[in-house]
C-alpha cells in the first residue's frame, strides 16, 4: 500500500514519512511483507475475506458511529468465539490469556498528524506551507527544503538535518527570523519599520522626524525605499545639511524626499565656492593613496 510503503524493496523498503511517525509514536514496528511473495501474510490475507464475506456483505450502516459499534460485537461475539481452523482456540479467549497483557496502554490524545512538503527558499528567503510564509537562511536561496507541518510547528529539513523550526502561523500570515537574512538586509526583509526610524534618529531630530512621518501610513513597508534614500543623503551631504534641510520641508508641511534632494543640490549651487558646503568625498573601498602615484618617492 502507497500509504504504508512509498517504494518496495526486499531488504529495505521505504516506509511512508506519516506512517513511519505514527508507528513510532505509538511504539510498535512495522515488518512489510516482499512484493508479489504471498507465502509472507498468508494468514493475514485470509483475515480480509472473513471479515468481507461475515460482517461487511449485506450490512447498512447509518454512520461511522453504527459501523464501530456493530463492529466491537461482531468481533467479541462472532469473531472472537468461533473456533479457529489453525490453533483449535476461540480468537477472544487467546487473546486475552496472551496477548492483551503485553499492549501498551492507550495514548492519552489522538496523533497529531504530520503534513509533509518540499517547498523552494524564494528570492525573498520565504517558503510557502499551506499558504502561510516562513524564512529560511540565506545560505538556502533557490533550493528545495523538506518541511514538516503539525499542529504547532513547521520544521525544515535538508538532506535529513534539521535546519530551521518555526511556530505555526495562519494561512495569510509570516514567521521571519532576522538571523536568517544577509547581514544590512534584515530591516527591510522583515519590514521592521521601528529599526528603520531609529537609524534615521542617528543623522538628527528633523530627520528623524521627517522619516516616521513617511512611515505613518496604513502600509508603512511601502515607505521603506523612500527612507533609505533620506538616509542616502545623509551619507552624500552630511547629515547635519540633511538635519537642516528636513527642518525646511517639515516647515512647508512637505515629506517629498525629491523635495529635501533639490533643496540640498540648490544650496550646493548657490554656495558652490563656499568650502562649507563642499560635497561629502566617500572613500572608495580600493582606492590607493595619493602618495603612490607620485614620480619621485620621498626620501626616508
Amino acid at each position: 500500500m502507497k500509504s504504508i510503503v512509498t517504494t518496495a524493496e526486499h531488504t529495505a523498503p521505504r516506509l511512508n514519512d506519516v506512517f513511519l511517525e505514527y508507528a513510532q509514536a505509538r511504539g510498535f514496528s512495522v515488518d512489510a511483507a516482499r512484493v508479489r511473495t504471498p507465502t509472507d501474510k498468508p494468514r493475514v490475507e485470509r483475515t480480509v475475506p472473513y471479515v468481507r464475506n461475515n460482517f461487511f456483505a449485506g450490512e447498512v450502516f447509518r454512520d461511522l458511529e453504527h459501523c464501530r459499534a456493530l463492529a466491537e460485537t461482531w468481533c467479541s461475539d462472532t469473531a472472537g468465539m468461533r473456533l479457529h481452523g489453525t490453533t483449535q482456540l476461540r480468537p477472544i479467549e487467546a487473546f486475552r490469556a496472551e496477548e492483551l497483557w503485553r499492549l501498551l496502554p492507550l495514548p492519552g490524545s489522538p496523533f497529531d498528524t504530520p503534513v509533509w512538503s518540499e517547498p523552494k527558499v524564494h528570492r525573498d528567503l520565504h517558503v510557502e506551507v499551506d499558504r502561510a510564509l516562513y524564512s529560511m537562511p540565506h545560505q538556502f536561496l533557490g533550493q528545495r527544503v523538506r518541511a514538516r507541518r503539525d499542529a504547532t510547528t513547521v520544521k525544515f529539513y535538508v538532506r535529513g538535518e534539521l535546519v530551521k523550526l518555526h511556530p505555526r502561523v495562519k494561512p495569510g500570515q509570516r514567521s521571519s527570523d532576522s538571523a536568517d537574512f544577509p547581514p544590512g538586509t534584515s530591516i527591510y526583509a522583515t519590514r521592521d519599520v521601528e529599526s528603520l526610524a531609529r537609524m534615521a534618529a542617528l543623522h538628527g531630530t528633523f530627520v528623524e522626524t521627517f522619516a516616521r512621518a513617511l512611515l505613518e501610513h496604513p502600509l508603512p513597508w511601502t515607505k521603506m525605499r523612500q527612507v533609505y534614500r533620506l538616509l542616502g543623503l545623509a551619507k552624500k551631504w552630511g547629515s547635519s545639511r540633511l538635519d537642516d534641510a528636513c527642518a525646511r520641508a517639515l516647515d512647508a508641511e512637505s515629506t517629498d524626499v525629491n523635495l529635501v534632494t533639490r533643496m540640498l543640490e540648490r544650496a550646493k549651487e548657490s554656495t558652490e565656492h563656499d568650502e562649507r558646503f563642499a560635497p561629502v568625498l566617500v572613500q572608495g573601498r580600493f582606492a590607493r593613496d595619493a602618495a603612490e602615484f607620485a614620480a619621485k618617492r620621498a626620501n626616508s
